[in-house]
């Protein structure tokens, strides 16, 4: 799986990034029987519209075409990180800092007992964050080592 993501990335990257785009993350997954492949471009000031990733769309469609990196039948998505998007390069955590985000680690964070919280990234480094979580009436710093992060995200703040 890992194979084609990154044969496909090569394929991409130059065409999102001709557009003044960002490439945000690349999936290909099955849903039932059918496989899609995902793209999720950005603007690098946040905010895509349909048009541009219609765009993206049609000229990464080209190339898949003419290149052909994936055996099987599959559906094209070209869409929108959202604003719960992924972060996953360091790239990604350091536009995040002072944004809200969602973590999943994979044991319980000693000083929550949590293995799933939201609050502000304070700081990143290469190895490690710094996030200020609300637990009920107080505010708590916490530092994560990236090893120990399944996933995280930007998240919204109620």
């Amino acid at each position: 799986m890992s194979k084609i993501l990154n044969e496909v990335e090569t394929l991409v990257k130059p065409i999102v990034e001709e557009l003044n785009l960002e490439l945000i993350d690349l999936e290909f997954v099955k849903e039932g029987r059918d496989w899609f492949l995902r793209i999720y471009v950005d603007t690098p000031q946040g905010g895509i519209d349909i048009e541009q990733c219609a765009l993206v769309s049609e000229r990464v469609s080209g190339v898949l075409d003419e290149q052909d990196p994936i055996e099987q039948n599959y559906f094209l998505e070209v869409s929108s990180p959202g604003a719960e998007r992924p972060l996953k390069k360091e790239s990604d955590y350091e536009k995040a800092v002072g944004k809200y985000i969602h973590v999943k680690t994979y044991a319980a964070v000693k000083e929550l007992n949590e293995k799933e919280f939201e609050g502000t990234l304070l700081s990143n480094t290469p190895e490690e964050l710094e996030i200020e979580v609300r637990v009920k009436t107080r505010k708590i710093k916490v530092k994560l080592t990236k090893e120990k992060i399944a996933f995280a995200r930007l998240a919204i703040n109620f």
